[in-house]
C-alpha cells in the first residue's frame, strides 16, 4: 500500500481517538446539537469553511471543471454571494438561537411548515451524505491504485462519519472541523503552484484543451448555456443562504458577534478554496490531455495530489479531501438527525419528552439516517447505474434551495410573509423539484435535452413555483400577528404605541 494511504488511515485513527477524548465534555442536548454554545471565533471559522467546502468541491467540482473549464466557477459563485448575504444577519440567527431552521419556520409559519421544512431538509441532506461516502470510496480507490475498490471504500467512508458523529455530536464535528478545515486551506494554498508549473504554465492550458474551458459560459453546457450556468450559480446561492448546517454553527457561537466576524472570514477562506480547487482541476485536465493519461474528470484533484505535486504535498490535498469528505458528511448527517429528533420526534411525537434524555435517541437516529445515505449510493453500486457526484449535488442543491429558502429567508426579512404562503411555497417547491427531476424524464423522456426538460434546468420553473406560491399566497391571506413576529423581529413589539 503507498504512503498516501498510511498517513490517511493514521490521521484518521488520531481523530477517532480526539473525538472519543472530546465526546465526555457531552452532558446534554444542548451540547450534543450546538456545542453547548460555546464555539470560538477561530472555530467558528474553520467549521464554517468546512460546513460548505465537501466533495462537491474537491470531486464534483473536478467533474464539472473536467468538461466546463472555468466556467464551473459559476457553481460556487453563488455561494460567495450567498455567505455574503448571511453576513448581515448572521448575528439575528445567533440572537434567535434555536436549534434547528425548524425553530424559525415554526415561529412564522407554524407546526406544518416545520413538518414539511424537515421533511424536504432530511432528503436533501441524506442525499448530501449519500455522495461523501462515494466520493470517500473514489479518494481511497485513487490513492491505492484500484487495491481497494470504490465499493468497498464507500463502506469505509460511511463508517467513520457515521461513527465520528454517534460519538460526539457538534461537539465532535466543530472540534474535526478545525484541524480539517487547516488542512484544506493549506493545502490547497501549497498545491497550486506545484500544479500549474507540472502542467506547463499559466499559458500552456489554453493550447491543449479546447477554447470552451475558457469561456465564460462553456458550450458543454446545453441549448442555453447561460441559462444553465446562472442555474448552477442560483441553486448554489438558495442552498447557502438556507443550509441548516450553517445556521446550527450560528446557534452554537459564544455570541452574535463572533457569529457575524467568523462569516466576514469565512467568505474570504470559501472563495479562495472553491477557486483555487477548479484551477487544479483544469491544469490536471490540461496536463491529463497532453501525456495522453486516463485520469476520469472526477479524480482531477486526486491524480494532481498524486503526479502533479511533491509527496508532502500530495500528502497533504489527499489530506484535504478527505477532510473535506469527513467534515461534510458529519456536519449535514447530524443536521438531518437533528430535524428527525427535534422537528419530528419532540415537536410531532413526543412533546413531552425528556430534552435531557434525547441524546440517546439522537445517536439512534444518527444511525439510521446514515444507513439511509449508505443505501441511497449503494443500489444504485449494486445496480451498475452511472454514479455522478455532481449529478446528486444538483438535485440536492435544487431540492433544498427551492423548497426550504425562500420561506426560511422570508421568515427573517420579510414581514408580510404569511403562515399559508410559507407552507404553500415548501410544499410546492420540494414537488415541483421532485416532479421536473425525478418523474419528468421517465414520464416523458422526448422532452428531454441533455438532463434537462426542454434544455431548461429544472432550477428555474421549481423556483418560480416556490416564489410564486410564498408571494402571491401571502399577499392573498391577512398579514401575521404583532405576536407571530415579535421573536424574530423584536421592534415590531414598539410599533405604533
Amino acid at each position: 500500500m503507498s504512503v498516501y494511504l498510511y498517513v490517511i488511515l493514521a490521521y484518521l485513527l488520531v481523530l477517532t481517538g480526539y473525538n472519543i477524548y472530546r465526546s465526555r465534555q457531552i452532558k446534554s442536548q444542548d451540547d450534543f446539537m450546538v456545542a453547548g454554545r460555546s464555539l470560538s471565533l477561530t472555530k467558528m471559522v474553520f467549521t464554517l469553511v468546512c460546513t460548505w467546502i465537501g466533495s462537491g468541491t474537491f470531486i464534483a467540482g473536478a467533474e464539472f471543471a473536467s468538461y466546463a473549464g472555468w466556467s464551473a466557477v459559476w457553481q460556487p459563485a453563488g455561494a460567495f454571494l450567498g455567505i455574503a448575504i448571511i453576513y448581515f444577519i448572521a448575528a439575528k440567527i445567533r440572537t434567535f438561537g434555536q436549534y434547528t431552521i425548524g425553530d424559525i419556520l415554526e415561529v412564522r409559519y407554524g407546526r406544518f411548515a416545520r413538518l414539511f421544512g424537515a421533511i424536504a431538509l432530511i432528503i436533501a441532506f441524506t442525499t448530501i451524505v449519500s455522495y461523501q461516502f462515494r466520493a470517500g470510496g473514489e479518494i481511497l480507490n485513487v490513492v491505492t491504485d484500484g487495491a481497494i475498490s470504490p465499493e468497498v471504500g464507500q463502506i469505509i467512508a460511511a463508517i467513520f462519519v457515521i461513527m465520528f458523529v454517534t460519538i460526539g455530536g457538534m461537539v465532535a464535528v466543530a472540534h474535526t472541523d478545525l484541524p480539517n478545515g487547516i488542512i484544506i486551506v493549506s493545502a490547497c494554498l501549497l498545491a497550486l503552484p506545484f500544479v500549474v508549473s507540472t502542467a506547463g504554465g499559466w499559458s500552456h492550458a489554453r493550447d491543449v484543451l479546447p477554447p470552451g474551458h475558457f469561456a465564460v459560459f462553456s458550450p458543454d453546457f446545453g441549448k442555453y448555456p447561460a441559462l444553465k450556468a446562472l442555474s448552477y450559480f442560483l441553486s448554489t446561492l438558495f442552498l447557502l443562504l438556507g443550509v441548516q448546517s450553517m445556521y446550527q454553527k450560528f446557534y452554537a457561537a459564544k455570541s452574535p458577534a463572533e457569529a457575524k466576524k467568523a462569516t466576514a472570514i469565512w467568505i474570504v477562506g470559501t472563495i479562495v478554496v472553491e477557486t483555487i480547487v477548479i484551477g487544479i482541476a483544469v491544469y490536471a485536465a490540461s496536463y491529463n490531455v497532453e501525456h495522453h493519461l486516463n485520469w476520469s474528470g472526477r479524480s482531477l484533484v486526486l491524480n494532481a495530489a498524486r503526479y502533479m505535486v511533491p509527496t508532502p504535498v500530495g500528502v497533504l490535498l489527499l489530506g484535504a479531501a478527505c477532510a473535506v469528505v469527513l467534515s461534510t458528511g458529519m456536519n449535514y448527517l447530524l443536521s438531518s438527525s437533528s430535524n428527525v429528533i427535534r422537528d419530528i420526534y419532540q415537536k410531532m411525537i413526543n412533546p413531552a419528552s425528556d430534552p435531557e434524555k434525547m441524546v440517546g435517541l439522537q445517536k439512534v437516529f444518527i444511525v439510521v439516517m446514515g444507513l439511509c445515505a449508505f443505501l441511497m449510493i449503494f443500489i444504485p453500486t449494486y445496480l451498475e447505474s452511472e454514479i455522478s457526484v455532481l449529478r446528486y449535488a444538483y438535485f440536492a442543491y435544487t431540492m433544498y434551495g427551492v423548497s426550504v429558502t425562500p420561506a426560511l429567508f422570508a421568515a427573517l426579512t420579510w414581514k408580510r410573509a404569511t403562515r399559508q404562503g410559507g407552507v404553500a411555497s415548501i410544499v410546492g417547491g420540494a414537488l415541483a423539484t421532485v416532479f421536473f427531476e425525478v418523474l419528468l424524464p421517465y414520464l416523458a423522456p422526448s422532452v428531454m435535452i441533455g438532463t434537462d426538460a426542454w434544455g431548461i434546468p429544472s432550477f428555474y420553473p421549481a423556483a418560480v413555483i416556490s416564489i410564486g406560491l410564498l408571494v402571491v399566497v401571502s399577499l392573498l391571506t391577512p398579514p401575521p400577528r404583532r405576536e407571530d413576529l415579535v421573536k424574530l423581529f423584536p421592534e415590531v413589539a414598539h410599533a405604533g404605541t
